[in-house]
């Protein structure tokens, strides 16, 4: 065995123990949420994957087995069990239970590594009430269990009917590889129920960058699973990324090499859209704040496209430049770096951003190589991509005249904000909300039943412009629009900046109805396509306005569902409740109050609401506006990839898959005829 594929106890360093964990878990995996309990398995499937990128491994399975046990097995060569030299413990339980021990320290471990400080498995046992480490190595099988964190007893080999605490139905056939199972602990997790759909997506986006490997995950809770196995890697993740659009040029550009010990690997697509998905990854690893690699990146992708513009003089000697803002329209596009584990740098434990100042450079040369060879070897696409950066240039120029006709008007009305806007008497950002109204008739009532020491009111007439089509020149014509980013402060295009926020709580408030959640939506597809950092810094909510009135003598109550409607029924009623529609009893008396249907029964009025303008000031401010009483739902991207597809698919010009799309989903719709 040559020493570049030796493993053994000697490659494992020890640094420092595992109480730190414990005392500050967000330190190392984020939050104690569900993302927290999901990046509990990424660092046990990180280790496996080390494995596989070290060529060792080509299976890796994930199993969600009842009562939440977790396990994460490969088919690499096995943790190694023998006595560690310094430490006289087996390697196997000092890579367990020591913060900072592991193969991706030092000489002869691994050369590329998805973990930074080899916190990984480590961390999952100092987290984990239970966990079972199983090696199959040299023909032989070992195994020890942990309590958080702590050896139960020492490694020993697996005996033939050894109890386990869990039911599993999964056969593990591997002839070598490293086998963990672990139970996240309730006293340190809000939720230890891991998900399979979030699970799934995990493992996909990984599959897509380790090409060649096999990733089985199962499901005994339910039965379900999902395999993956992507021999062309970025090329597949980029027409996942660009499916249901339109596109410039049929193929993504791929580019890969090897510099200076650095593997670069990037592939580009644009289509016809007006927005950017960009995706970067450092040793597997998303890095959702980019870094040195994503300068890079653009650096030779604006680089590029200016030379090939100005050797085919689509660009003039007099013309400007294209700008990153120009390129960037419509472009779909993934760089991944892959180095050497002991000279990675990130600038946080949670690894969101690449420091590596020395990555930029190469990248640059890697893809602007790449990119001039691509140009001159298809002419024919590389001038569809120039047709659609050099449209892009003219409307970022339209688009700048309009905002700065905006900006203009604003200064001659001496920087007054929108005449609709009713503002609050805060002045500080932090302390001020936003109501987006939907109508003339509940922003009246909302401008009167409001606090306005903290509480600011834009009523919006009609529908708002689709921007999901519409580039920001057309989009900034639109007055509701004009109005909305006035009231803000935020700007808008490639000057915005988030800082001047004049609310921290932005609130869209429209009816209860379909016109009503079309707004939302029309208005959800804006913040998230020109003005994403709203939602990304938490500022983004949804008002819920009650779905019901309920009144017994003097007393009302407001129900914001069906099941809480009901149970306020059962608590004030002693007769069997009356439910409207179907269920309603030949006693009861129905009629009509403006758009609220009311059903009386003995004692009880029920009134269902199908708008805010049917509430007067006082009941829209009690039960949709008083801190104390309202329900307001945040908005969040979880998931910007899936996100981006969802906008895409309802919003775009594609009806084939927003048809699919309805009439796959028709039968979960709550119709309120």
């Amino acid at each position: 065995m040559s020493a570049s594929t030796k493993y053994s106890a000697e490659q494992i360093q020890v640094l420092e123990g595992l109480e730190p964990v414990r005392k500050r878990p967000g330190m190392y995996i984020g939050s104690t949420d569900l993302r927290g309990l999901h990046h509990l398995i990424k660092e046990v499937v990180d280790n496996s994957i080390d494995e596989a990128l070290a060529g060792f491994a080509k299976n890796i399975w994930v199993i969600l087995h009842e009562a939440d046990f977790v396990t994460v097995a490969d088919d690499g060569r096995g943790i190694p069990v023998e006595i560690h030299p310094k430490v006289g413990k087996s390697a196997l339980e000092v890579i367990m239970t020591t913060l900072h021990a592991g193969g991706k320290f030092g000489a002869g471990g691994y050369k590329v590594s998805t973990g930074l400080h080899g916190v990984g498995v480590s961390a999952v046992n100092a987290l984990s009430s239970y966990v079972r480490a199983e090696v199959r190595r040299e023909g032989k099988e070992y195994f020890q269990e942990y309590k958080r964190g702590k050896a139960k007893s020492k490694v020993s080999q697996i005996p033939k009917n050894s109890d386990l605490p869990f039911k599993t139905s999964f056969e593990w056939m591997a002839k070598s590889g490293t086998k963990i199972t672990f139970l996240a602990d309730n006293t340190v997790f809000s939720v230890i129920q891991p998900d399979f759909d979030r699970l799934e997506k995990q493992i996909k986006q990984v599959a897509y960058l380790v090409a060649g490997i096999f990733f089985h995950v199962l499901d005994e809770r339910t039965g379900e699973q999902r395999h993956f196995y992507f021999q062309s890697g970025l090329a597949t993740l980029i027409k996942h990324l660009n499916k249901n659009k339109a596109l410039v040029h049929p193929e993504p550009i791929l580019i890969r090499r090897i510099v200076e010990g650095i593997d670069v690997e990037a592939a580009i697509q644009y289509n016809d859209g007006f927005n950017e998905n960009v995706e970067s990854f450092a040793n597997v690893v998303p890095t959702t704040e980019g870094g040195t690699h994503l300068t890079g990146f653009r650096i030779a992708l604006t680089r590029a496209i200016n030379d090939y513009a100005r050797k085919i003089e689509a660009l003039k000697e007099k013309d400007e430049n294209l700008t990153g803002e120009d390129v960037k329209e419509g472009l779909t596009a993934v760089i991944s770096i892959k180095m050497d584990s002991d000279k990675i740098q990130f600038e946080s434990q949670t690894k969101e951003k690449l420091g590596n100042a020395e990555v930029g450079p190469i990248v640059t040369q890697v893809v602007k190589e790449g990119m001039d060879t691509f140009f001159e070897e298809n002419p024919t696409e590389a001038r569809s991509i120039m047709a659609k950066v050099l449209l892009a240039q003219r409307a970022r120029a339209a688009a700048r005249a309009a905002k700065d006709a905006v900006i203009r008007k604003g200064a001659l009305e001496g920087m007054t904000l929108p005449g609709k806007l009713a503002d609050c008497q805060e002045r500080d950002p932090a302390g001020c909300e936003l109501y987006i109204v939907e109508g003339d008739s509940a922003g009246g009532s909302a401008k009167q039943g409001r606090d306005r020491k903290f509480q600011a009111i834009l009523p919006l007439r009609g529908k708002i412009l689709n921007t999901e089509r519409a580039r920001l020149d057309k989009i900034l014509e639109f007055e509701e629009i004009k109005a909305l980013v006035i009231a803000l402060g935020t700007g808008i295009g490639d000057t915005v900046d988030y800082a001047r926020t004049r609310y921290h709580r932005i609130i869209i408030m429209t009816d209860a109805d379909v016109d009503g959640e079309h707004i939302r939506t029309l208005l959800l597809t804006f913040f998230f396509r020109y003005l994403p950092e709203v939602i990304n810094k938490g500022y983004m909510y949804i008002a819920q306005p009650p779905l019901y009135k309920i009144q017994k003598g003097k007393d009302i109550y407001y129900a914001y569902s069906d099941s809480e409607k009901n149970e306020i029924l059962k608590r004030i009623s002693s007769t069997k409740p009356v439910i409207l529609g179907s269920e309603a009893t030949p006693e009861s008396n129905e009629e009509d109050s403006g758009q609220a249907r009311m059903t009386k029964t003995p004692g009880i009025i029920i009134s269902r609401y199908k708008g805010l303008g049917e509430m007067n000031p006082e009941q829209l401010w009690e039960t949709t506006m008083n801190p104390e009483n309202r329900v307001l739902k945040q908005v969040t991207v979880e998931d910007a990839v899936a996100a981006d597809e969802v906008f895409t698919m309802l919003m775009g010009d594609e009806v084939p898959p927003r048809k699919r799309f309805i009439q796959t989903h028709a039968k979960m719709a709550t119709l309120d005829i």
